[in-house]
C-alpha cells in the first residue's frame, strides 16, 4: 500500500522547460525584432520612457490619488493582541457550547411521541436561534 513509486524522469524537465522549448522560435524570433527597433530607435526609446514616467507621475498625483485623507484615529488606538485573542477564543467557545446545548435540546424533543404546546414553542425557539 505504501510503495515508493521510481520515475525515471529527468529532474530538469518541467512544463515551463517543454513550453520554452516548443515555443523557443517564436520567443527568439520576437527577442530579435525588439532588440533590432531598439537599436535602429534609441531616442524613440527614451522619449517613450520618459513620457511614460512623467505620465505615470502626473496620474498618480492627479486622478488616481486617495481623495480620502487618512483616518488619524485609527493609528492612535493601541490594540492589545493577547486579550482581544483570548476574548474571541472564549466567545467562540461560548458560540459553540451554546449550539451543542441548543442540538441536545432539540433532539431530546424530537425524540418524544408526543409534544406538548411548551414543547413545540421551545422546539420552534430553538431551532430559529440554530438558523445564521
Amino acid at each position: 500500500m505504501f510503495r515508493k513509486i521510481h520515475s525515471n524522469r529527468d529532474p530538469a524537465d518541467t512544463v515551463l522547460s517543454e513550453i520554452r522549448n516548443e515555443f523557443k522560435i517564436y520567443f527568439e524570433k520576437a527577442s530579435v525584432a525588439i532588440t533590432q527597433k531598439m537599436q535602429k530607435r534609441p531616442r524613440l526609446l527614451f522619449a517613450i520612457m520618459v513620457i511614460s514616467l512623467f505620465l505615470s507621475a502626473g496620474l498618480s498625483f492627479t486622478i488616481l490619488r486617495n481623495k480620502e485623507p487618512a483616518d488619524k484615529k485609527a493609528k492612535s488606538v493601541k490594540i492589545n493582541v493577547v486579550s482581544d485573542g483570548f476574548n474571541q477564543i472564549s466567545a467562540t467557545a461560548n458560540a459553540i457550547q451554546q449550539t451543542i446545548r441548543l442540538k441536545r435540546q432539540i433532539d431530546s424533543l424530537s425524540t418524544k411521541k408526543m409534544l406538548s404546546r411548551q414543547d413545540s414553542v421551545i422546539l420552534e425557539n430553538d431551532l430559529d436561534k440554530l438558523k445564521p
